[in-house]
């Protein structure tokens, strides 16, 4: 008999983007917090930007000279800056194991034209040959693959060298996973995934090094307005002191100067480090006692410990088609959504076929734990029609 578990979530939210508010998050004190309806130029909105882009490098504890600044397009657009301003002086080497990853592999080649460029690729849940990349060489790569579950482990692959550039997309890494900032160079991120922040809005992290090559490196392409971080050959230095590109939401700096104070509160980096992993731990602990699902990544050094990508294994679903198989997702998530246990947990539209829950520094381990009986009544009450 299989039994509808009595307890649910208090907070069924597991979405891997745009993730979970903070606990205890409210609209009425974000709006108490932004200054709504002025001018992102004026005096006390912009020294609320630039508190905020300070906020950030002091939690992420950046490395001295180190920049960051606050861009258009969320991790996306913030990438793609990155990459439009800094590659094509040297080698490129991309490494991609993800849609992301992927993404930006095909804009080098297709969109950039980069002369000397190189892709290494690996199928979700694994991670290409790490060591393969040249010393010389600029790399790009995703510290934690969003959509395949799957991160590096560390940088010790990654060789320290003056001459190259390490651009790195740590969006659903920074904040719930130990980043080696000295080993990168240009580093995106955006508000809506660990901060449980608001969408439409990327965060860069330049090094010293980066730095030098905008000011001295010119690539032959057309830059449009809101990638432009040099004028004249000079930095644009206003852009690290709260002087956006374009005009920010002052809603959504608000609620991101509120999920850095939640931060600090809580004991900073080390605690929401802390709140990630015991979450996953939960959830991965889980998995290993159940024979019916799997997590994707292969090698258990190198799982995600926020956007946790789960495959099912029971031989009666490996059997059917992808037709099927899809189906059987969709019937899967679109039941607890029905019961109001679990919202948006479908794996990505461009991974197998399976599910994909954000554990987080957003998340509490309480609501993981109630999660849990809900997924194994999901799965016998629907695979018994297969």
């Amino acid at each position: 008999m299989n039994t509808k578990p009595l307890l649910k979530p208090s907070r069924p939210l597991f979405s891997s983007g745009p993730c979970p508010k903070r606990p205890g998050w409210n609209a009425n004190a974000i709006e108490k917090l932004a200054y709504l309806g002025r001018s992102h130029r004026a005096k006390k909105p912009l020294q609320q930007i630039k508190t905020l882009i300070e906020l950030t490098g002091e939690i992420l504890e950046l490395p001295k000279g180190y920049r960051v600044a606050i861009v258009p397009g969320s991790d996306t657009g913030a990438f793609e800056l990155l990459m439009w301003s800094l590659l094509g002086k040297n080698e490129t080497t991309m490494l991609a194991w993800e849609s992301f990853g992927n993404d930006w592999a095909e804009d080098a080649v297709d969109q950039l034209n980069l002369a000397d460029c190189r892709v290494h690729r690996a199928g979700y849940g694994d991670l290409p040959k790490l060591t393969s990349v040249a010393r010389n060489s600029d790399v790009c790569f995703t510290w934690n693959g969003t959509t395949s579950g799957v991160r590096v482990p560390n940088a010790n692959w990654i060789e320290k060298n003056d001459d190259r550039l390490v651009l790195c997309d740590a969006t659903s890494a920074v904040f719930s996973q130990e980043l080696d900032w000295e080993k990168l160079d240009a580093v995106s991120f955006s508000w809506q995934k660990v901060l449980g922040g608001e969408g439409g809005h990327g965060v860069i992290v330049l090094s010293p090094n980066a730095l030098k090559r905008l000011t001295t490196y010119n690539p032959e392409r057309p830059l449009p307005k809101i990638f432009r971080l040099v004028k004249d050959n000079s930095l644009i230095e206003g852009v690290y002191q709260g002087e956006t590109l374009n005009t920010p939401s002052m809603f959504c700096v608000a609620d991101a100067l509120d999920s850095l104070l939640w931060i600090k509160e809580l004991g900073g980096l080390t605690e929401t480090i802390r709140r990630s992993n015991e979450n996953f731990e939960c959830l991965q602990g889980w998995v290993d006692q159940r024979s019916w699902i799997e997590n994707l990544a292969s090698d258990p050094g190198n799982r995600s410990n926020t956007s946790v990508c789960l495959k099912f294994s029971d031989h009666r679903f490996v059997a059917l088609n992808q037709d099927q198989k899809n189906h059987f997702v969709k019937e899967f998530v679109g039941l607890l959504e029905a019961e109001k246990a679990a919202f948006d947990i479908k794996g990505h539209r461009n991974a197998p076929p399976g599910l994909r829950i954000w554990c987080g520094a957003t998340i509490d381990l309480d609501d993981i734990k109630k999660l849990l009986p809900w997924l194994d009544w999901c799965f016998y009450e629907i695979i018994s029609s297969y």
